[in-house]
């Protein structure tokens, strides 16, 4: 027998995006269901016309993607309690073809495994330089047993049942943080070498790839604090090279200025 996969996909005014979403997985997985927190653009009623089963968040609550993955996963258990794998999805991704099987087929085969990722491409990595850049980002981790996935991922769901879904409280990083749970109660994280989904950043401004790297800064701090007393030292690395990027290099240049003259720093600062 197949084991049933369903696809939990989140968003928010993602327009034309989100229809290109769920046009990829329509016909290849059951429940497919989409989470919308507030759109204002239709998406609630042209995703219902795919035939998705949408889950409304409260705006009363604080919106974070791990909450909306969590209703998501909630839904899918009430349609479908049979099913054995959730395939959780940004609104603005589409699954590549042949993906769902192959995670499927990978799961099946080691029942050790919690979660399977793969390789995420934007789709129009040459529109920007910030694109660019975030293509770049998800080629960074090779293949194989890795220590966390991204939002685009795979999961056992007896594994996400065992540690309790993704921490609400969690405005960015629940994906790792949920992984490194996983880990600590034996389950292994794969990132397999194939083609798993197409991204639309559609980032065109400096000031939106600084709110995403800001996003990022937090993720670090805050998992640092959860976890970095432990043996992994969670996020300990990544804080400090933070800090040492964004603010000890420009504090040191800062210092060499003022070393050659202060008149030099008044007329950067003028400048």
């Amino acid at each position: 027998m197949t084991e049933p996969v369903a696809v939990v996909a989140i968003g928010r005014n993602e327009g034309a995006r989100l229809m290109a979403c769920l046009a990829s997985v329509e016909g290849h997985a059951f429940p497919v269901v989409y989470v919308d927190s507030g759109s204002t653009d239709g998406s609630v009623a042209a995703a219902q016309a795919k035939g998705a089963s949408v889950v409304t968040l409260d705006m009363g609550k604080p919106f974070t993607a791990a909450r909306a993955r969590n209703a998501g996963f909630a839904r899918v258990q009430e349609i479908a309690p049979q099913a054995a794998f959730v395939q959780f999805l940004d609104g603005d991704c589409e699954i590549a073809t042949g993906w769902l099987d192959t995670a499927r087929a990978a799961l099946l085969a080691d029942p050790g495994v919690a979660v399977v990722c793969g390789r995420r491409r934007e789709k129009f990595p040459e529109a920007t330089v910030w694109n660019r850049m975030i293509d770049r980002e998800w080629a960074s981790t090779p293949p194989g047993e890795v220590l966390a996935c991204g939002g685009d991922a795979m999961m056992r769901v007896a594994a996400f049942d065992q540690v309790g879904g993704f921490d609400p409280g969690l405005i960015a990083g629940e994906e790792p943080e949920l992984c490194y749970r996983m880990r600590a109660k034996g389950w292994r994280i794969l990132r397999l070498d194939a083609e798993m989904t197409r991204h639309d950043a559609a980032l065109t401004r400096a000031s939106q790839w600084w709110q995403r790297a800001r996003r990022t800064g937090h993720t670090y701090a805050e998992g640092a604090a959860m976890y970095g007393q432990g043996p992994e030292r969670y996020r300990v690395a990544e804080l400090r090279r933070a800090l040492v990027w964004g603010a000890g290099v420009p504090l040191a240049a800062l210092g060499g200025t003022l070393a050659v003259s202060p008149w030099t720093l008044l007329l950067m600062l003028a400048w």
